[in-house]
């Protein structure tokens, strides 16, 4: 629709003229039930929005936003308006408005199946349907009329109507009355935190008490919903208890009482985001309920999740950025605060070095791409605002707040976000509004450090360069910063730098430390100088800054052959992280990279570290690695994955995680007999439980393999019969070795909207496997054909998964990089947005390109 996609000049506009005074809002959902609607159209539900609002300029005319397939009824200020003519599908025209205004919008609402709006879902099990809303950045339209921008903020009622038996939950507590449910109404948010709830969900409740020290005592009513089918599963214990341990660590740093009532967090089906921070009622993807054995690491992810999401009650919810070019206002300290809590209130103390060697991975690799911004961005319009839920807006934020604590101290950053909090609550809030703030609680000016880091984009990297005299002892410890060429600027960094030994035993462990002040080019470690010759020098130990670590060669040759040997676990990871950015810059061969893994992944106890170790080895692999050793490569992962799993302790999580990746990386007759061994019990591994989860990844490299097909994948369905199950088959079957499949799972996904998204996702996975590339050979010209119109035609959730999941990174060619480039030079006008993912896909092939050449020179 010409106006759905709201740009920035609109929304100011719009905000200088209206203030709105409250929403009421009435949504009858007993369609969502019984039989299909006759005829093409969509499925449908009753939206009626009574809007008060207040205009500044009498006699003006602005609009309101709705995405919906009919407006019934239409009056504004006790006229009756033609929806014909005033509604367009996506704006309601509204003129002459006076100094105070009532806008009442009766429409027909679809239900979607793409995760955006009012999703509904069928849960293949037992058939229930289940509802919930998701919204960010502008999809409260798709559900009821408003102004989506998050400038205009204002309290909410809601009112639901519902099929029998369901529950409904909203953002404010709710009673049933006459078949109606009724929420109290919400403190002044903005649309998109709005959310509604409902269906025959499982429901476990707990509550949260504080008393503070005047004597106040805060109660909390607390919930945690889950599909019925995954009942079973749910630890809601532990939920709770991760969510009460968050609550007291915000409620002791931020000294601002949780001003939303009650807190609901519901796990949901078919989710595109991994949770949202609707105030009241948290939505989660619903893949954090666990069906069978995970590692620590999965419960870490998903407390994490949980405290980011809380940290956001605070920075978001009660404090919200104008508009999307400050998203990183609530994103970033969200994703800074839910390690911080993590690390500090709950048992996951190792949290940072997950933080270090996973996270910031993300925001590295998107500072890298042609598309990088900087953290407050320049947000043009919603696709803008889409795509910039980014590595840069979460992590690299995160990351750059990591090093602003190091700046102005602990104590005086907390001290400027309860500032911050207290003046500007409810409202809506830009850069400078958060640096006051902090400027005034730390005594620093804080315009340098800000333009540097939150308004200039790029990656720097730091060297160290070291100088001994004769008796091998340090004369000079320097550190080098440089920039690439695109974004030159070189910024103020507060840095660790570490020296390592190796003990009698082996050990390498740090024997002295000195943190300093990186500025220019080259800046002197003084307080290093006389130290006895390190076998180790770490920059950037304990991780204070943001940056790529780089090494000089008598430390590059130490981890070679004793990086398993360090006996920090956050400096272990530093530096796994900084040999992985060196594989991704053609600076370090592909194959000796692997050969790392290979000589030490199997002593790393960091399970999170593990796992990502296990995903850059595929990438590795599968990107990096020159196309005439990669069967070479593909025999040494796979039998060094053997080799762990058979030494790996029976029973442990590391065991677990090497089965998992013995399964994806195997390659021989044997290992693919292993597998079926494992799959039909005539083969076992002592200690390994063999559960439905686990029995998909063994499934699933023997289907792309070609040694297991349909019967096997409706066999397994058949055990699994649920929307899991549902997810795990579709892409077994997309995965099969056959142009015939190849042609139907791109029809299924790219020529029809049959599939939900979680549907579309899972096809999209096992289209292309990297053992087969020549099955998706002929669709590289039909890629570049299709996008144009799939971004014209879908979703935008469904338009972003197609055009970046189906781009032919697998056919990495000189050929395929020019048909890249040739798109992007011939659809200069496209869409914004369309342009960038293909951009960013480019340059992740070209780099895939440099990244062998490098490995094949190194043969």
């Amino acid at each position: 629709m010409p106006g759905e996609n709201l740009s920035r000049d609109e929304a100011r506009e719009r905000a200088r003229l209206l203030s709105v005074d409250g929403y009421e809002i009435f949504l009858d959902l007993r369609s969502a039930v019984g039989d299909a609607p006759d005829g093409p159209g969509p499925r449908t539900f009753r939206s009626v929005t009574t809007i008060r609002f207040r205009c500044s300029d009498p006699g003006a005319a602005t609009f309101a936003d709705l995405i919906a397939p009919a407006v019934t009824a239409l009056t504004l200020n006790g006229t009756d308006l033609d929806p014909a003519t005033a509604f367009d599908g996506s704006r309601i025209a509204l003129e002459d408005l006076r100094a105070e205004n009532v806008l009442v919008v009766d429409a027909e609402c679809a239900y979607s199946r793409t995760g955006e709006g009012m999703h509904r879902f069928v849960d293949p099990e037992d058939g229930e349907v289940y509802l919930y809303t998701q919204y960010e950045p502008a999809d409260a339209r798709r559900v009821f009329a408003n102004f989506e921008q998050p400038d205009l903020k204002a309290p909410y009622r809601f009112e639901v109507t519902a099929p029998e038996g369901w529950t409904v939950w909203s953002n404010g507590a709710g009673t049933l009355s006459d078949g109606t449910w009724r929420f109290a109404e919400t403190k002044p948010i903005s649309t998109y935190i709005t959310a509604v709830l409902a269906g025959p969900y499982h429901c476990a409740t707990d509550s949260y008490r504080r008393t503070f020290d005047d004597g106040t005592v805060l109660e909390i009513p607390l919930g945690a919903m889950c599909r019925k089918g995954l009942a079973r599963h749910f630890d809601a214990d532990d939920i709770f208890l991760v969510t009460k341990q968050g609550l007291d660590f915000f409620h002791d740093h931020f000294d601002y009482p949780y001003p939303f009532g009650k807190y609901d967090q519901a796990f949901v089906p078919e989710y595109n985001l991994g949770a949202m921070e609707n105030p009241g009622l948290v939505t989660f993807r619903e893949e954090y309920i666990f069906r069978g054995q995970v590692t620590e690491a999965a419960y870490e992810r998903r407390a994490n999740t949980l405290l980011h999401e809380m940290a956001h009650m605070w920075f978001g919810d009660l404090v919200t950025m104008e508009w999307w070019d400050d998203l990183w206002l609530k994103e970033s300290f969200a994703d800074f605060m839910g390690v911080f809590a993590l690390v500090e209130a709950t048992r996951f103390t190792d949290s940072w070095v997950t933080f270090a060697n996973n996270r910031k991975s993300w925001a590295y690799r998107a500072d890298q791409l042609p598309s990088t911004h900087p953290v407050t961005a320049d947000i043009r319009d919603l696709e803008d605002a889409k795509l910039n839920f980014d590595g840069i807006t979460y992590a690299k934020g995160a990351s750059v707040l990591k090093q602003l604590v190091a700046y102005v101290g602990r104590d005086a950053f907390l001290a400027g976000a309860r500032r911050y909090f207290k003046r500007h609550a409810y409202g809506n809030t830009r850069l400078g509004d958060l640096l006051s703030a902090l400027e005034e609680t730390s005594g620093r000016d804080l315009t340098a450090w800000s333009r540097s880091w939150l308004q200039t984009a790029g990656l720097n990297s730091l060297t160290p360069q070291v100088v001994y005299d004769a008796e091998g002892r340090i004369t000079e410890l320097a550190v080098l910063q440089e920039a690439a060429a695109s974004h030159p600027e070189l910024r103020p960094h507060r840095v660790a730098v570490g020296l390592y030994r190796r003990l009698p035993d082996g050990e390498l462990v740090r024997f002295a430390r000195a943190e300093t002040d990186i500025d220019g080019p080259r800046t002197v470690v003084k307080e290093l100088a006389g130290a006895e010759r390190p076998d180790l020098v770490l920059v950037n130990d304990d991780d204070l800054t943001y940056c790529k670590i780089r090494f000089d060669q008598a430390s590059l040759d130490t981890l070679r052959s004793h990086l398993g040997d360090i006996g920090d676990p956050l400096a272990r990871a530093l530096c796994w992280s900084a040999l992985w950015n060196l594989t991704r810059d053609a600076l370090m061969p592909a194959r000796d990279f692997l050969s790392l893994v290979l000589t030490h992944a199997g002593r790393e106890t960091d399970i999170g570290v593990l796992q990502m170790l296990h995903a850059w080895a595929r990438s590795a692999l599968d990107h990096y690695a020159a196309p005439s050793w990669r069967e070479e490569g593909g025999r040494l992962l796979a039998e060094g994955a053997l080799h762990e799993l058979r030494n790996a302790e029976p029973g442990s999580q590391h065991q677990l995680t090497w089965a998992r990746f013995t399964a994806a990386v195997a390659v021989s007759a044997a290992d693919f007999q292993l597998l079926r061994g494992l799959l039909d019990g005539t083969a076992k591994i002592d200690g390994l439980t063999v559960d439905q989860e686990l029995r998909w990844a063994l499934l699933g490299p023997l289907v792309a393999a070609g040694l297991a097909g349909e019967t096997d994948i409706a066999a397994e369905l058949a055990r699994d019969d649920t929307a899991s199950g549902k997810r795990h088959e579709v892409r077994a079957l997309a995965s099969r070795p056959s142009a015939a499949v190849k042609a139907q799972v791109w029809a299924q996904v790219v020529e029809s909207d049959a599939l939900s998204n979680a549907l579309v996702g899972a096809a999209i996975a096992g289209f292309a496997q990297p053992g087969r590339r020549e099955l998706t050979a002929p669709y590289v010209t039909t890629y570049f054909e299709a996008i144009e119109r799939v971004w014209s035609e879908r979703s935008i959730q469904i338009g972003i998964d197609v055009v970046r999941g189906l781009f032919p990174a697998y056919q990495d060619s000189r050929p395929t990089l020019e048909a890249a480039q040739g798109w992007l030079d011939s659809h200069r006008d496209a869409a914004p947005a369309l342009r960038r993912l293909v951009l960013e896909a480019t340059d992740d092939l070209a780099r895939t390109l440099r990244g062998q050449e490098c490995d094949a020179a190194s043969a």
